[in-house]
């Protein structure tokens, strides 16, 4: 279920960046903003800081969102794109994954220069949520593929993260 909680909002995000027109920033992406239906399909919430980004226009604004969940560029160049809600997608997955917020492990991935590769995603598996059963192989293969999906868009510059397409193409093929 948390894994098509993940996927739903990738999902999401990945229709707000590549499928409207003008692309769609939604800049608070975060377990407080993701909610679930009757059949436990998750939907993104509360658009009231969203930003449509204007391809003529620098995008500049003032920081909103939850810390612990923005970009770090966000601090210092105040400038928006798509890329912000990578970031955060990439925090709010490991969330869910461990039940509680990844913030030990986002900062030993900044501190890293943001190569997502020094983290082994097999090493987090550990830190999955132990409220939960421990996953079958076949899950336990996909976890670990969105576990490494989810530390590369934690890298720290916005460059070296991930589109939200090419997320869900990744995610796909994790299966």
């Amino acid at each position: 279920m948390r894994v098509n909680a993940i996927k739903d909002v990738a999902n999401a995000l990945c229709y707000m960046h590549h499928d409207c027109s003008p692309p769609i920033v939604h800049r608070d992406i975060s377990s407080k903003n993701v909610v679930l239906d009757s059949e436990y399909v998750a939907h993104v919430s509360d658009f009231g800081t969203a930003k449509f980004l204007n391809p003529e226009s620098s995008n500049w604004t003032s920081f909103v969102g939850t810390f612990g969940y923005a970009a770090p560029e966000l601090a210092y160049t105040m400038k928006v794109n798509e890329k912000c809600d990578v970031y955060s997608f990439g925090v709010l997955t490991l969330e869910i994954l461990f039940g509680k917020h990844p913030g030990d492990i986002v900062s030993t991935l900044l501190q890293s220069s943001g190569i997502y590769l020094t983290i082994d995603a097999m090493s987090l598996i550990d830190k999955l949520d132990q409220r939960l059963p421990h996953p079958t192989n076949d899950i336990r293969k996909e976890v670990v593929s969105i576990i490494r999906i989810a530390t590369h868009c934690l890298s720290e510059s916005s460059h070296s993260r991930p589109t939200m397409k090419q997320v869900c193409k990744e995610m796909t093929m994790s299966k």
